[in-house]
This record gives C-alpha cells, sequence and structure tokens, in this order.
C-alpha cells in the first residue's frame, strides 16, 4: 500500500539521513519514479523532504526535523515482543535494559496494541540454547564487548582447539552469537579471524584504537565465514546396519530429518534390521556414535571404522577384565 511506502520512506530517512532515490527504490521494490512520486507526495503532505543531484547528492529531511510515529500495526507489535527475549542480550548485561525498553513501549502503545503484546509473551518463547549442551562459560565476554563498542584492540590469551594457548592482539570488529555459542570477529595481522569467545582465556583491553573499514558489514562477513566453515568441515561416510530398536532413539541423536534417510534406506533385512547411510566429521566421531549405539549397530563400511570400533571394544574389555 501506498501510505505504508510514505511512511517507510520517511522512518528510512529519519533513521539512515541521506539515502539515493536508487537506495530507496532497492529496499521497497519500486522504481526510482515511483520514489520520486513518493516524496511529491511527502512535500504535499507538509513533509520538508528535499533532493540534491550530483555525486554526494541524494534525498534527505530537512536538519531537525523529526516525527513521532505510534501507529505500530497487529504485526509489528507481535514481532517487537517476541524478538526482545533473547539470552545472547542477557549475556551482554543487556537483559534489564530490554524489560525496561518494553515496559516502556507497552505503556505507550494503545490498550489494544498493550493486548496484543501481553499475548505474544504468554505465547511465544524463544530459547537460543540447544538441546544437551552445557551452556559455555564467557567470563571475558564483557571486555570483549567494551573493545567491540569503542573499536579498541584487545589482548587476547587464547586457547587454540588443539589446546594450545596463544596470545593474539586483535581489531575487535563484532561479536556474534551463533545458537547461545559467542564469537568474536577481528583482525589480527592485516587477515580477519574469528574467535571462539570461551577459548579466552584472558583479555586486556587496550587505549590504543583501530581504524574500523567503512564497507564491513558484520552480518555479510559472518555469512560468507559461516558458509565456507560448513564446507570445509571434514565428511567421513558411512555405512551401518541398525537394529529395528535403535531407530526410534536416532531423531534424538541426528535430528528430525534422519527420518527421511530412514524412508529412502529400503526395507529391512530377513532380521528386520535397516542400513543406513550416514555421515560424521570425522572417523573418531563416527566410532563414538558406533559404541554409543554397542550391539544395536554394525558396521559395513569403511572397514577401518569398523576395525576400529573391534579394537577399541577389546581395550574397554581388557581394561575392565583388569
Amino acid at each position: 500500500m501506498r501510505a505504508d511506502r510514505l511512511l517507510s520512506i520517511l522512518l528510512l530517512l529519519q533513521s539512515k539521513g541521506r539515502l539515493t532515490a536508487a537506495q530507496l527504490a532497492e529496499t521497497l521494490g519500486v522504481s526510482e519514479r515511483t520514489i520520486y512520486r513518493d516524496l511529491d507526495a511527502l512535500n504535499a503532505a507538509g513533509v520538508p523532504v528535499y533532493t540534491e543531484r550530483g555525486p554526494n547528492g541524494g534525498c534527505a529531511l530537512v536538519e531537525g526535523y523529526r516525527t513521532s510515529l505510534t501507529g505500530l500495526t497487529e504485526a509489528e507489535v507481535r514481532t517487537l515482543f517476541v524478538a526482545s527475549v533473547s539470552r545472547p542480550l542477557a549475556d551482554l548485561g543487556l537483559g534489564q535494559a530490554v524489560e525496561d525498553a518494553m515496559l516502556k513501549l507497552l505503556a505507550a502503545l494503545p490498550s489494544v496494541r498493550r493486548d496484543e503484546a501481553q499475548r505474544v509473551r504468554q505465547r511465544i518463547l524463544l530459547d537460543a540454547a540447544g538441546w544437551f549442551r552445557p551452556e559455555e562459560p564467557v567470563p571475558f565476554l564483557p571486555a570483549l564487548q567494551q573493545a567491540v563498542w569503542d573499536d579498541r584492540k584487545i589482548d587476547l590469551v587464547y586457547r587454540r582447539s588443539d589446546g594450545q594457548q596463544v596470545e593474539r592482539r586483535v581489531d575487535a570488529y563484532g561479536l556474534v552469537a551463533k545458537a547461545s555459542i559467542w564469537y568474536l570477529v577481528g583482525v589480527e595481522e592485516d587477515r580477519v579471524r574469528v574467535y571462539r569467545v570461551s577459548r579466552v582465556q584472558d583479555a586486556t583491553v587496550l587505549d590504543e584504537r583501530f581504524e574500523r573499514p567503512p564497507d564491513f558489514d558484520l552480518a555479510m562477513y559472518w555469512a560468507s565465514w559461516s558458509a565456507q566453515f560448513e564446507a570445509s568441515r571434514a565428511s567421513f561416510p558411512v555405512r551401518l546396519r541398525l537394529a529395528p530398536a535403535l531407530l526410534p532413539v536416532l531423531p534424538h541423536i541426528f535430528g528430525e530429518g534422519i527420518h527421511a534417510t530412514i524412508a529412502g534406506a529400503g526395507p529391512p533385512d530377513g532380521d528386520g534390521w535397516l542400513t543406513l547411510s550416514l555421515t560424521f566429521e570425522t572417523l573418531s566421531i563416527a566410532r563414538t556414535h558406533v559404541l554409543g549405539f554397542g550391539a544395536l549397530a554394525e558396521v559395513l563400511d569403511p572397514p577401518e571404522l569398523r576395525e576400529s570400533v573391534i579394537d577399541t571394544a577389546r581395550r574397554i574389555v581388557a581394561f575392565y577384565e583388569d
């Protein structure tokens, strides 16, 4: 609707300052011609918006102009009050600030929208924590947060995945919470790197500041890095013969997607056992799972996994016999 688009243009200019017609058109999914017509409509309605040509031109509101907009729709109210429930915000020490902000917003809403907000809070909860995963201690998160806010360098004592402790001086670009696990994105020796915050053993925020590149976008970098990380993870294909009693347990281990794998596995053998092809990250991870299955699983392929399971089982028996 045009009224919604006019409101969106006003909010964009008020929050972001000068924008080109092309930027507004791309954001709102319309043509530049439509944007210029909308700007004329805003001017006719008394909103002091103007355009300037040239390389540094664009569309902007007259300096000092602000408007108070309270016409939140039902969907917007739901979004605000659902999105406000976040464990990562509590980790950053912002839990009480979120509650206070939501209380102020709630008080400013009309009664019909206030009732809707209360309904949302009692019906939808976002829990970012994963199942069967203990919370990771992040005692140095406040220090990292300070460095990120102030564009300061920070000295880290960091425990790598192989257990070795190293010292690093990092330009703290940003923090990312993925499924309640915190990561620091920073630059070390002119290279952007990602550090797991729970592995930080010590952190000292320095007085020295760094210059943040104006074109660095944290969300875009994280999306690119995540895709590369998942693609680079080692894969270890395994073929297992599984007892019927094990099948109901598999979704708790591998997730609901395992149902599709089971459905495409073909009919059971004469003993009722099913042959599945699964992929693990490494041989050792596959061996841990197979040993956990006990006598309800048999390794068919690869041979090195079968031999490793047999060898480990023999060692376990020898240990307990001794």
